[in-house]
């Protein structure tokens, strides 16, 4: 008999939920909060309000694409934390009344694990390549940047982490600097691809070992610009693609040195990326450079499990479920995790 586990994803701004038959997902909704643009990043209380707008139709579309019927779902899994717990509580309370309503059983899910097993999210003609433990994880987005040694599905050790801004931070910091809307990310990778990822150099942090540092850079860019902006006013405008492209290249290089330190030490050669900021294309295209080099396996999420979503909450369910590993409806989500 096939196990249907619905996930449910509501950590920061999309509310989002899955179906997973076993390993291989039939639906993952997401609904987008547009809100937040004109204030230039996420409003937690508007956050959760549109989540509890939107959780209840996600959730049916999701069922409802994934053809089967709510009586044949065997667990119910949801984000449990890190995030703003205001959205959390949304998704949570659902989870409970769900898993009451149903009687079927509850699944906590920590969102940064969630990020890294959806690496094991299988196609349907079972032929995509898994990671093979143990392997190392680089989960990097607007809010954390981590090595992670995965050494089993719930195994999983933080190696090296930032220890001021995020990854997904700075290139959203750095959008801004440059007047870019919310959220600047993505339009830095846009604007980056025409540019010269050598136009311009900015200050690396020296930081020992395989923890990251993204405040000093941040600041190197805001001088540089400052400065170059009181000779032309202009300036920002005339050289987008090359500041985009060099402030990416950066950021990347910074991300892939570490990295390969963490190969370099453990030995291991089997490497992933995950989080939001593995949807960047100079990420990708350095992971896929370094496995074309002979230096690992890459491991690269597709586009639809990069960013937050609920069938990376489904398959991490899913294992739970094997397991056994149920929860209890005393629990409550956590706005930061311990790791």
């Amino acid at each position: 008999m096939p196990t249907y586990i619905l996930g449910i994803e509501s950590s920061c701004d999309d509310t989002s939920a899955a179906v997973i038959k076993d390993n291989v997902i039939l639906s993952n909704i997401i609904a987008n909060q547009q809100v937040h643009a004109s204030f230039g990043g996420v409003v937690p209380e508007l956050a959760s309000r549109a989540h509890q707008q939107n959780i209840i139709p996600v959730i049916h579309e999701a069922i409802r694409q994934a053809g089967i019927s709510k009586n044949q779902l065997n667990a119910v899994a949801f984000t449990r934390g890190p995030g703003l717990l205001g959205s959390l509580l949304v998704g949570t309370s659902f989870a409970k009344a769900f898993s009451f309503a149903m009687d079927i059983p509850l699944i906590e899910i920590d969102h940064m694990q969630a990020h890294i097993l959806a690496h094991f999210i299988q196609n349907e003609e079972g032929s995509k390549i898994l990671p093979s433990f143990p392997f190392l994880c680089l989960t990097v987005s607007g809010g954390h940047t981590q090595i992670v040694l995965v050494s089993d599905y719930f195994d999983m050790k933080v190696i090296g982490r930032t220890i001021d801004d995020a990854a997904g931070e700075a290139f959203d910091k750095a959008a801004k600097i440059m007047g870019l809307p919310y959220p600047g990310g993505p339009l830095v990778d846009k604007y980056g691809a025409d540019g010269n990822p050598l136009a311009f150099k900015f200050s690396k942090p020296a930081i020992p070992g395989l923890d990251y540092s993204f405040s000093g850079l941040k600041t190197s860019f805001l001088y540089f610009l400052r400065d170059r902006l009181k000779e032309d006013a202009d300036f920002i405008e005339r050289h987008k693609a090359d500041l985009c492209a060099s402030i990416q290249h950066s950021i990347v290089s910074a991300l892939t040195a570490k990295l390969m330190l963490a190969v370099k030490q453990t030995g291991i050669t089997q490497v992933a990326i995950a989080g939001g900021v593995s949807a960047n294309s100079a990420l990708r295209k350095a992971m896929n450079d370094l496995q074309d080099e002979g230096k690992i396996t890459a491991f690269i999420p597709e586009f639809r499990f990069s960013t937050d979503n609920a069938a990376m909450i489904a398959i991490a369910g899913y294992f739970r479920y094997l397991k056994r590993d149920f929860s209890d409806l005393s629990m409550s989500p956590y706005s930061r995790s311990n790791s």
